[in-house]
């Protein structure tokens, strides 16, 4: 059976290397808040971050452009730009 999620795939801003640290505990608490709620299911950075990003999974749009748009690293500049795209897992 299909399942579809939802991908937020962030592009890191220009200073994340600095700002990461200081808004971690922020975006640690969000997070957390989305995964106990049953919304989040995925998270973390690509390798070499500063370049690639990272990205995160969520159960529905909604979920996904809300945990985006209230996320710390977003508010504080450490993500430069986001998206959300809808995945298919095949798997599932």
């Amino acid at each position: 059976m299909r399942q579809v999620r939802y991908v937020v795939l962030y592009e890191s801003g220009p200073d994340v290397l600095e700002l990461a640290p200081v808004h971690m505990a922020a975006h640690t608490t969000h997070y957390e808040d989305f995964a106990a709620r049953g919304l989040l299911v995925a998270i973390g950075t690509f390798e070499q971050p500063e370049v690639n990003g990272s990205m995160c999974v969520l159960t529905t749009r909604e979920a996904a452009e809300e945990f985006a748009a209230a996320d710390p690293f977003v508010v504080h500049g450490v993500v430069r730009s986001y998206r959300v795209l809808a995945w298919t897992n095949v798997l599932a």
